[in-house]
């Protein structure tokens, strides 16, 4: 197991300089503020190219190995929900390497038709994650590609890490961060450079999609089933140890949230912003809506200055453009 430390995430920053998109950070709603409410930048971070963070920790992945002379000739492959197979063909594409992509059968068609865009060679494997994982793990072993992870690697959660990095220089008195959880990768990188600056990392995951919340009540990693609007992105059924010893850390914290919360939160950044996130990352902003669950969430306090990483937009808007169900 390798836990990100704040050097790996610093060599990732100066090797994806260039390469990508600096976020936008959104600052708190102008107007007088109430001062017992906390304050919530957003880390637009759905800008990014290929639509989601995962553009940093391919382009850190694949500039490590061509450093290390360890990119063979029959290219790379990933299993993905959509994300981190679209970064890493783009990635690919940009290094003049083949991809080749193994997803669910039911990912989001809009994923694989970008895939295809990309150059990507892509194949269907299984209805979850872990099987698009055995699948792409078989394939690296007959054909000798590398075996790219989306989120079990640490040079791709220390490039994932250099978004906190670029939030930290635009709001340096931060006092926290929130971001979504799938097996853990961004966590851990992010988790790794806000220690560094004293900011506190917040893991916010859907309460039937918690692998890495059930992994700290454990005291190890453990499988878990996956069921959540979330879960193409968010689906892993198992945690990396990266991230667990990062959530481990003085200070970092893993919650919950619920279904009702994420479909509320995408709908409000869509309705209040005119901003169109996945499910995936509306979960991090439901963290702070009002709770289902009086267990779930993450209660800032009174002043309190938060950034929401929005990590991923490859999604399909149409469903926010029918009215909000009555409730």
């Amino acid at each position: 197991m390798h836990e990100i430390s704040y050097g790996d995430v610093k060599a990732a920053a100066d090797r994806v300089a260039g390469r990508v998109r600096p976020v936008t950070v959104v600052p708190p709603a102008g107007g007088a503020r109430d001062p017992q409410e906390p304050q919530v930048w957003l880390a637009l971070e759905y800008m990014q190219h290929t639509g989601s963070f995962k553009a940093r920790g391919a382009q850190n992945f694949l500039a490590a190995h061509r450093e290390a002379g360890t990119l063979p000739e029959a290219g790379v492959c990933i299993a993905s929900g959509g994300n981190a197979g679209l970064a890493c063909a783009w990635a690919a594409r940009q290094q003049g390497l083949t991809a080749t992509v193994f997803l669910p059968e039911n990912a989001p068609a809009l994923k694989v038709a970008r895939l295809r865009g990309y150059g990507a060679q892509v194949r269907l494997a299984g209805t979850q994650y872990a099987e698009a994982l055995e699948a792409c793990e078989h394939f690296a072993a007959e054909s000798g590609a590398l075996a790219a992870h989306a989120y079990a690697d640490p040079y791709v959660s220390a490039g994932a890490g250099t978004l906190m990095e670029e939030i930290h220089a635009l709001v340096p008195d931060l006092d926290t961060v929130v971001v979504s959880v799938g097996g853990g990768g961004l966590f851990a990188g992010v988790a790794a450079s806000a220690r560094q600056h004293g900011v506190r990392a917040v893991a916010v995951e859907p309460e039937h999609c918690r692998a890495l919340n059930a992994a700290l009540a454990a005291g190890e990693l453990v499988d878990v089933e996956v069921a959540s609007v979330a879960a193409d992105a968010l689906g892993a059924r198992r945690a990396w140890q990266g991230a667990l010893a990062a959530v481990r850390q003085q200070d970092a914290r893993s919650v919950l949230v619920g279904e009702e919360q994420i479909v509320a939160a995408r709908r409000l950044l869509w309705e209040e912003r005119r901003i169109v996130v996945e499910h995936a990352a509306a979960t991090a902003l439901a963290a702070l809506l009002p709770p289902g669950n009086p267990s779930h969430g993450y209660r800032a306090a009174p002043g309190e200055k938060v950034a929401v990483v929005l990590c991923g937009a490859n999604t399909d808007p149409t469903d926010l453009l029918a009215p909000a169900a009555a409730h």
